[in-house]
């Protein structure tokens, strides 16, 4: 077994909440908070090598098998926001990230939340254990050595 680190992996990404993410009450519709995390995912996987298009060229789909979301304070139109993604290291074969929106100015948390994704080949196999392309970039990023 690999000995774990604690190194902390975070990514941040501002947005303006647009017209076609509220609702008729000018609020953000509950499910579109859901598409914020896609896009803190994203800018995670950019920053630290592990975007969608890697993960597909190791052989490996990651669909979500959970979701969690706690809605605190809703966000408005127009307003701006910073969505924090944080990686969650496990030894099981998954990513876990956690979540929390800050609504703008004052870094008022409004969404907190996580995702789970497994590993699965393309024919939708399960791993049951940690792909060796995730397990380097593990090391890579010094989560284990």
């Amino acid at each position: 077994m690999s000995q774990q680190k604690t190194n902390m992996l975070i990514e941040k990404v501002e947005v303006k909440v647009r017209f076609s993410d509220v609702d008729p009450m000018g609020i953000v519709w509950h499910g579109n908070y859901i598409k914020y995390f896609e896009d803190a995912r994203e800018a995670f996987g950019k920053k630290y090598g592990l975007g969608y298009m890697d993960v597909y060229r190791a052989g490996i789909l990651a669909p979500i098998v959970k979701l969690k979301i706690d809605y605190k304070k809703p966000l408005r139109y127009d307003e701006n926001a910073v969505i924090e993604i944080k990686y969650i290291d496990s030894e099981a074969a998954i990513m876990k990230f956690e979540y929390v929106i800050f609504k703008q100015p004052g870094n008022i948390i409004a969404v907190t939340g996580e995702t789970i994704q497994a590993f699965v080949d393309t024919k939708g196999e399960l791993f049951l254990t940690i792909p060796p392309f995730f397990e380097q970039w593990k090391r890579k990023w010094g989560i284990i050595i």
